[in-house]
């Protein structure tokens, strides 16, 4: 062949700045080798190999003549193999520029070289895995710098020097592959842990692979193999033999995946003895297996009773060779020498990896025990690696079970391991390599077949983008005075109800009213009416008890916020009894995306939600709150609680209490404000909420003030509830609800009423959010709070000449709004103890501020900020 350029050498005993100075040189080449094409790097990717494919007989035999191990014809495959396989594995694989695009969802993948590698080249395959990294590193436009084992320098040197004239005619930058000529541990260790090294690639003995890994830097390294291979009682035995002598003489059993030991199944055995020997394979007698034994290992004396350790000089070589060296006489032929055996471990000698044509042979009772032998023979010495079975095609359960038991990143079936785990020959599927990670079983970074992936780095560009909006309510809303006839008229055809109540709607004659109207339907009906204010599990837990004695296909939930809060929870349990309320009850970052997943209500029964009150809106949201034994009140939030039927018939809430019209008035209040002011408004729910707000401050006044008398200023407000309602099911609410929900469920506190108290101060909060934290969500792109109130204070026409003005005015009108309906102004006012309230107020703001109302709040707080707010309240 024509004389060939060298590529940059290091002698190992040059001072550092030598080793500086040749990587620096590597570097430079890399920068400029960066920059090329896809069209550039395939060419010179694919002239390389054909050049080292034309120099595999070459390669194979300075490899064998300078190593003395392993065959001649056996390297010609393995290089043949890193040349033209790993070619036509990776050559229409992109390796440059930009690989994926979604222009709708803004994201982008750009690939780009790790840099500088740090090859680690084992003594047993000197040429075939340095041409497989060197090709690698080209494919992905990376610089490599080769540091051979001593015993094998010249030809990994020379195969660095083939690879590197190929490369260069075909454009690569002079010094792209760079070889160290003299090379030592020490050199070595440098290599790996100099700053010009981007990545390591490490193929050699366990301590070099931990020196790889301690070096500080990116690295994938290669564990030891000792692979063990369970033939059992279904298996071809003519082809398990043959397999199995075929990979372990390969190239004189050197590849790091070939066998170590046989495990067969009493069923099998015999027979597999039988071909084995009529594959060339010698079954040690007691004396022989002895004295293979005393060549093959080695032992540090000074260490006392150390593990046996493989002795260098039978590796690779053949079954004859070690026979001599050992003094004794096996016949001409002998491919493979077998040694009976029976323990696992370290007074093992055969259970050891051996990297010569020498077989443990374990005797298994049944498959399971196999499977355990196997399992042994792996953690003792090949964790990670690769192990085999034999056995019927048929056994997938088999196979799942010993893919289960077994650690490695490789279990092959019915396939020769020398062959089997490098891929692509048995299996086309796996990937071809010369590099076999073994996860961290085995001590790697990396679990599989090594290739162009892991020389690359992925770059991924996202484009701001606004998360998908939704809009969900009841799919069925019936309004107006009178409403509630025509609404449950839509009902015939259902066979059984269960009327959720409280006991004042049975005293009151509410719940009788509605069960005639369902009875007229043709409906059976029941009804449960012990749901109390500030509902609770217990509560709950009964309401169940009698659905599922009831079995309706109608829940029908009647009242204010509690009775209907109860009844979605009853409803949840009774379609879905496997909830969890604890993971129900979790808080999420986002709706859509929480740990706990409900699936869709109403196959059982539908949910029709016949609000009494005015205020709590639960009969058009996806929300519940109940209060937990810890005597917390939880939020419940998820789309799955959404009525099927909401009937907000104002004609059933005229007769509500002053004190309830104004606590459930000033709920819907700051249910309004919130949906305004929050991250994830949008134009669906801001003007529901603006025209909820508007009704209130016209009307609320007047049905606190007239009751039943005004029955427009009533179905007003009652409207205006479920308005707002329908916004803060979509956009969310803020920490006012937050706050709201701890000092209420702490001080026995009506929700209306804590709301009312803290709002004016939440609205200040919010409005000076600018040069504060705010709530990260992608529609809420910079502070918007102070125009989103302003926008509300012009619709009340508030007045004011700027929008911070207008902010003020709209916390004052809802301070005046508050004390026109003669609700406390503070928390003191609200009759809330002084010294409880304090010295529960660190952990009423730290539960307020992991309440689930909070994400959504415009301006993100901090748990003192919530405490400044109830100190501000506190009057």
């Amino acid at each position: 062949m024509p004389p060939v350029a060298n590529p940059a050498v290091a002698p190992s005993t040059a001072p550092a700045t030598d080793l500086d100075t040749l990587i620096a040189s590597v570097r430079s080449a890399q920068e400029r080798f960066s920059t090329f094409s896809q069209e550039q790097v395939d060419e010179i990717f694919v002239r390389t190999a054909s050049a080292i494919n034309r120099a595999r007989i070459e390669l194979a035999k300075a490899a064998v003549a300078e190593t003395g191990m392993g065959v001649v014809e056996d390297k010609v495959i393995k290089n043949h193999f890193a040349s033209e396989t790993i070619c036509n594995a990776w050559r229409e694989t992109q390796t440059v520029g930009e690989v994926d695009h979604d222009p709708v969802g803004g994201v982008r993948t750009v690939l780009a070289p790790v840099g500088t590698v740090a090859a680690i080249i084992p003594v047993t395959n000197p040429t075939s895995t340095a041409a497989f990294k060197i090709l690698l590193a080209l494919k992905t436009r990376c610089g490599i710098v080769l540091a051979p084992h001593p015993r094998a320098k010249g030809c990994t040197a020379l195969a660095a020097r083939i690879a590197s004239a190929a490369a260069t005619a075909a454009g690569a930058p002079e010094g792209i592959i760079a070889c160290i000529a003299e090379p030592a541990l020490e050199t070595t260790q440098a290599l790996m842990q100099h700053k010009g090294i981007d990545l390591i690639l490490a193929t050699g003995g366990p301590g070099m692979v931990r020196a790889a890994y301690a070096s500080g830097k990116p690295a994938i390294g290669v564990g030891a193999g000792n692979t063990p291979a369970l033939i059992d009682e279904t298996a071809d035995v003519a082809m398990a033999a043959t397999s199995i002598v075929t990979s372990k003489t390969f190239d004189n059993g050197v590849i790091c995946a070939s066998e170590q030991s046989l495990v067969v199944v009493d069923g099998a055995y015999d027979a597999m003895l039988a071909e084995l020997r009529r594959h060339g394979c010698h079954l040690l007698d007691t004396q022989q297996r002895a004295a293979v034994e005393a060549v093959m290992t080695v032992r540090d004396l000074k260490k006392g009773n150390c593990a046996p350790r493989l002795n260098a000089a039978i590796v690779g070589q053949c079954a004859e060779t070690i026979a001599k060296l050992a003094g004794i006489t096996v016949p001409a032929g002998t491919r493979v020498l077998l040694a009976t055996a029976e323990r696992i471990g370290d007074d093992e000698a055969f259970s050891m990896e051996k990297l010569s044509p020498i077989l443990a042979v374990y005797r298994a009772a049944d498959f399971r025990t196999g499977v355990r032998m196997a399992a042994r023979l792996v953690e003792h010495g090949g964790l990670g690696h690769t192990a085999v079975l034999y056995t019927a095609p048929g056994n997938q359960d088999r196979i799942t079970a010993y893919g289960h038991a077994i650690r490695t990143a490789r279990i092959l079936v019915n396939q020769p391991s020398s062959h089997g785990a490098i891929g692509d020959l048995y299996n086309f599927r796996l990937a071809p390599s010369l590099t076999l990670g073994c996860g961290s079983w085995g001590g790697n970074s990396f679990a599989g077949n090594v290739g162009v992936h892991q020389l690359l780095n992925r770059k991924t560009i996202t484009e701001r983008r606004e998360n998908l909006q939704w809009y969900r309510v009841p799919p069925r809303i019936y309004h107006g005075w009178g409403s509630l006839g025509p609404a449950l008229a839509d009902l015939r055809g259902r066979s059984r109800a269960v009327i959720v109540t409280d006991r004042t709607m049975v005293d009151l004659g509410v719940a009788g009213r509605v069960a005639d109207q369902l009875r007229a339907q043709g409906l059976s009906v029941e009804t449960f009416a012990d749901v109390r204010p500030d509902p609770d599990l217990d509560a709950v837990e009964m309401g169940l008890r009698v659905l599922r004695a009831a079995k309706p296909d109608v829940i029908l939930a009647l009242g204010g916020g509690s009775p209907i809060d109860a009844a979605k929870i009853m409803w949840l349990l009774y379609e879905q009894p496997e909830t969890d309320f604890d993971a129900l009850s979790m808080r999420f970052l986002d709706i859509r995306k929480r740990i706990h997943q409900t699936e869709a209500l109403g196959r059982h029964a539908w949910f029709v939600a016949v609000p009494t009150t005015s205020g709590t809106g639960s009969e058009v949201t996806p929300f519940a709150v109940i209060t937990a034994r810890d005597g917390v009140k939880y939020p419940i939030a998820d789309y799955a609680l959404t009525p099927t039927v909401a009937v907000v018939d104002a004609e059933l809430a005229a007769r509500q209490p002053k004190g309830l019209t104004a606590a459930g008035g000033m709920d819907a209040v700051s249910h309004a404000m919130e949906a305004i002011a929050s991250v994830c408004a949008t134009d669906f729910t801001t003007g529901q909420a603006i025209d909820a707000l508007r009704l209130l401050f016209a009307h609320l006044p007047a049905a606190w003030r007239e009751g039943e008398k005004n029955r427009y200023a009533r179905e007003q407000v009652h409207m205006a509830a479920s308005l707002a309602g329908m916004a803060f099911a979509n956009a969310f609410l803020g920490i006012c609800h937050s706050l709201a929900h701890k000092l209420g469920a702490r001080f026995h506190l009506p929700h209306g009423v804590a709301n009312a108290i803290l709002l004016p101060h939440v609205i200040r909060f919010n409005a000076a959010e600018a040069g504060h934290r705010i709530s990260a969500f992608p529609r809420y792109d910079r502070p918007q709070a102070l125009d989103r109130y302003a926008r509300a204070a012009d619709a009340l026409g508030l007045g004011g000449a700027t929008v911070a003005d207008k902010a003020e005015l709209l916390a004052q009108a809802v301070e005046r709004l508050r004390d026109r309906l003669e609700m406390p102004g503070s928390i003191k006012e609200a009759g809330v103890d002084e010294t409880a309230f304090r010295a529960a107020l660190d952990e009423l703001a730290e539960r307020a501020f992991d309440d689930q109302c909070t994400g959504a709040n415009p301006r993100a707080p901090l748990i003192a900020d919530l405490k400044a707010i109830y100190l501000q309240a506190w009057g």
